[in-house]
């Protein structure tokens, strides 16, 4: 090291090694203990993102599941995963379903031609078609509230403070911390490959997540009466 490298090194003028900087990645744990299905963060996503009458981008589902041979009531809240790798976004031929760099994916109403071709490829049945904007919607994570320092309309206003948002990637937020507590934390439908960031702790051990979306019984045909 010559003379100049070492005078830097202990100057305060020196050049440091800055770390760069960890790259943000939104995910939602819900713990189904504390859910007490009385359908606030429902109403408050209604609210916040005035959905149309008759659509969610959130709701909680009743369900009646088998546990130890005997019946057991189970709430599952759903929504959009907000996929690492969401099956949404090549499905869009025009670009208007994307991801940020922070992992929301999204939909730029402007851009999207209300084919339904995302609301079909998505295998949560997350997705709808906003008649009222004419586009695709879905649960953004509330994106605009989280861009100003503020929780999603749904974690404000969980009465039983079951769903936690947060980085993933930083060790000390409090989804990491769950994650951490919990490494066996459940994700709808591993098999599709998408890799969810909507993580569901609290079941019991021979317990499946819930399948059927008792929102969209027999599923959605995508026709111009979707959007009357």
């Amino acid at each position: 090291m010559d003379r100049r490298s070492l005078l830097e090194m202990f100057s305060f003028g020196g050049k440091a090694e800055v770390p760069p900087p960890r790259q943000v990645r939104f995910a939602m744990v819900i713990d189904m203990r504390r859910c007490v299905g009385c359908q606030a963060c429902t109403v408050a996503c209604a609210m916040e993102n005035r959905t149309p009458l008759g659509s969610q981008r959130t709701f909680v589902g009743d369900f009646e599941v088998l546990h130890e041979g005997r019946p057991r009531k189970v709430l599952a809240p759903r929504l959009c995963n907000h996929c690492q790798r969401p099956a949404c976004v090549p499905a869009c031929p025009v670009g208007a379903t994307y991801q940020r760099a922070d992992g929301l994916v999204l939909v730029d109403r402007g851009r999207c031609i209300g084919c339904g071709y995302c609301v079909l490829n998505c295998p949560y049945g997350a997705r709808f078609l906003n008649r009222r904007a004419k586009a695709a919607d879905k649960c953004s994570l509330c994106a605009h509230r989280l861009d100003a320092g503020l929780l999603p309309a749904c974690v404000e206003t969980c009465l039983g403070k079951a769903r936690v948002v947060g980085d993933m990637n930083d060790p000390d937020s409090a989804v990491a911390r769950l994650l951490a507590a919990y490494p066996r934390a459940r994700v709808y439908k591993p098999e599709a490959g998408t890799e969810p960031r909507v993580f569901y702790v609290g079941l019991a051990e021979d317990e499946e997540l819930p399948l059927e979306n008792p929102a969209r019984p027999g599923g959605l045909r995508v026709t111009e009466e979707n959007f009357r």
